[in-house]
């Protein structure tokens, strides 16, 4: 095998997989379709491993290919993580920090805290990874990321920074043309909206609330982003964040004793960025905006 190859051809590669094709590698890359080609071919060769092979759908990666993706994944948070440290070179808060939360808290409750944030350090610059998969950030595919779970790595600075409540939410005009119920009985005569795919937050409602199951969901979607859409669509009743909620005159809090769950929210990044002023400062400012908003 030959050493000390190019990260070209890793890129190359990686493209290729997530494309699945040498042009939409190109496109993506930037760079001409025979160049990838070659990169490939090279890679191959200094590997002694077939990656590809072709098909009428496009290039299908072999089980060598495959076996290499989390490797050339790791190395591109790696590049990317360089990439981010460079841009931030200097004295005060500048540069980019990448930032991962849930698509709920990403999409609709990151954006003021975010702003705010930009407006005290326009120097800043930030990216959202707005996922409901866990990211590493031992391996820096992110710098700083909002968790509904405890962290389970060491060398993590961790904050938690409360409990956002979980509550049932329908549209006024809903429960003004089906009734609000009044038990947890009553449920089974409404359309309920929840998961489709089992989840922690599923599992331990289940276990609390029997009939709140996929079985008796009229609208399954596995985006939280989705499921909202639909509560505020009045397709009828499911879970949403207490205080997302209160923001939205029309959403109608249902059987707030008997169902009620908390997920507990940390604010996390790795020890080795302690000493960063651009993500101490966007560190602090989504400790003190998350604390906010689930007391508001």
């Amino acid at each position: 095998m030959t050493k000390n190859l190019s990260w070209d051809l890793y890129r190359t590669f990686l493209c290729v997989l997530t494309e699945g094709s040498l042009s939409g590698a190109a496109r993506a890359l930037g760079i001409t379709q025979p160049t990838v080609g070659r990169h490939i071919a090279a890679l191959e060769a200094a590997l002694g491993q077939v990656l590809f092979t072709r098909s009428q759908t496009g290039l299908l990666p072999t089980d060598a290919a495959e076996s290499l993706r989390a490797h050339a994944l790791a190395m591109q948070h790696t590049a990317l993580a360089f990439e981010r440290a460079a841009a931030s070179h200097g004295d005060g808060v500048n540069g980019v920090v990448r930032i991962s939360a849930s698509e709920v808290v990403g999409v609709e409750v990151l954006p003021p805290i975010l702003s705010a944030l930009r407006r005290t350090h326009p120097q800043l610059t930030l990216e959202l990874v707005p996922t409901n998969r866990i990211q590493d950030l031992l391996h820096r595919e992110v710098d700083i990321a909002v968790r509904m779970a405890p962290p389970q790595q060491e060398a993590l600075i961790a904050r938690r920074v409360g409990n956002i409540d979980i509550g049932l939410h329908a549209r006024d005009d809903y429960l003004a043309r089906y009734s609000t119920p009044s038990s947890l009985a009553e449920l089974a005569r409404h359309a309920l909206i929840g998961f489709d795919q089992m989840t922690p937050f599923l599992r331990e409602a289940t276990r609390n609330v029997p009939l709140w199951s996929r079985d008796a969901f009229a609208f399954r979607a596995d985006s939280d982003l989705a499921q909202l859409a639909m509560i505020r669509a009045g397709y009828g009743i499911g879970g949403c964040q207490v205080p997302l909620a209160r923001h939205d005159a029309r959403l109608v809090r249902v059987l707030p004793n008997a169902f009620r769950f908390k997920l507990p929210t940390w604010v996390t990044m790795h020890e080795d960025l302690r000493q960063s002023a651009r993500c101490k400062a966007v560190f602090d400012a989504l400790v003190a905006g998350l604390s906010a908003y689930m007391a508001g």
